[in-house]
């Protein structure tokens, strides 16, 4: 493997496409343009993956390991990068542990903080254990909390693309995985509360089978999209009824293409959105309340809508873009390498 002198190396285990691989390539490529010499790492090899496509065609440098301890650590002993920036509890716990025995600095970034079940609470128990060695960073408060060390807050960004919000669309869409932290069950429900509107979901999971035999006649099912931004324009709105969330990275994106959400008010989307401005935000768990705020926004004439799209916009632009967060996490990582 042929590095760069203080390479940082991006660390995560992951099988398919959700918003810790969004803001893994986010943050390589904002790496990159900011003059970092940076590389994906992937602890095992699962298959072709979306996220390795696109490193190729950002031409960012990405390495596949074979999953075990050994190749991890066979891999920091002989190229010895700056730091390693973890992504993910699988790779957050085998970096932490292989990154102290080797004197390689490391910084985690904790993701999500909902309840393990089964061997997830294991996995709960060694993410937390470990987390001591490291520097860490959370993406919203309260996942800051269930880490037992100190613990940063700093916000998910993407990059602010090109385009005029605004577009007219009225698809209400739901871009994430099909599972029950997620909400996919929630959004079908909605969409039959609300039978004159148009409504599509991006992406797959382990209730897709199921949603799409009974709600497959009003609700769209387009499966893993690789790559959402060619789609955003087809969207007016993006509903998120999680259960559970960080900072999704998928609302982040939405609103930098200038479409407001309807959300319920968990994990860090009260940092996001406030009711009126960007979107709406519902008690967790109101389904109603929530396509309430969706009937209220079809109703929106196009100068509404227009101002609600800039609002989103704007968030994103002042507080979740690169420009914004890049500096404060490149500061994190100074302090990380001049401890080591």
């Amino acid at each position: 493997m042929r590095t760069e002198r203080n390479e940082i190396w991006l660390m995560l285990d992951s099988s398919n496409v959700g918003g810790i691989e969004s803001h893994v390539l986010e943050l390589a490529t904002a790496l990159k343009v900011a003059g970092q010499p940076a590389r994906v790492v992937f602890i095992a090899d699962h298959g072709p993956h979306p996220l390795r496509r696109a490193l190729r065609t950002r031409e960012i440098p990405c390495v596949v390991l074979n999953g075990t301890a050994r190749s991890i650590y066979r891999a920091l002993r002989d190229t010895r990068p700056r730091l390693v920036h973890t992504h993910g509890y699988k790779a957050g716990i085998l970096g932490r542990l292989l990154g102290r025995l080797l004197a390689v600095p490391v910084v985690s970034t904790f993701h999500a903080g909902e309840p393990g079940n089964g061997r997830m609470r294991l996995y709960d128990a060694l993410d937390k254990l470990t987390a001591p060695l490291a520097d860490c960073i959370a993406v919203s408060d309260a996942i800051a909390k269930w880490v037992p060390t100190r613990c940063e807050v700093h916000n998910n960004f993407v990059r602010l693309p090109a385009v005029s919000p605004g577009n007219g669309a009225t698809q209400v869409a739901f871009v994430g995985r099909l599972s029950h932290e997620k909400g996919a069950d929630s959004f079908c429900r909605i969409a039959t509360l609300l039978p004159d509107l148009s409504f599509a979901i991006y992406g797959d999971g382990p209730m897709r089978r199921n949603l799409e035999q009974e709600f497959g006649e009003r609700v769209k099912f387009h499966g893993m999209v690789d790559d959402m931004q060619s789609r955003w324009r087809q969207v007016g709105l993006l509903c998120m009824p999680s259960r559970h969330e960080g900072l999704p990275m998928a609302a982040l994106e939405a609103m930098a293409h200038g479409v407001p959400i309807a959300a319920f008010a968990v994990g860090g989307l009260p940092r996001l959105v406030r009711n009126g401005e960007g979107g709406w935000l519902a008690e967790p768990g109101d389904v109603a309340a929530l396509a309430r705020y969706i009937r209220r926004w079809s109703g929106l004439q196009a100068p509404a809508r227009a101002t609600l799209s800039d609002r989103a916009r704007d968030t994103v632009a002042d507080r979740f873009s690169t420009k914004a967060v890049l500096p404060h996490l490149l500061r994190v990582y100074e302090r990380a390498a001049a401890s080591a």
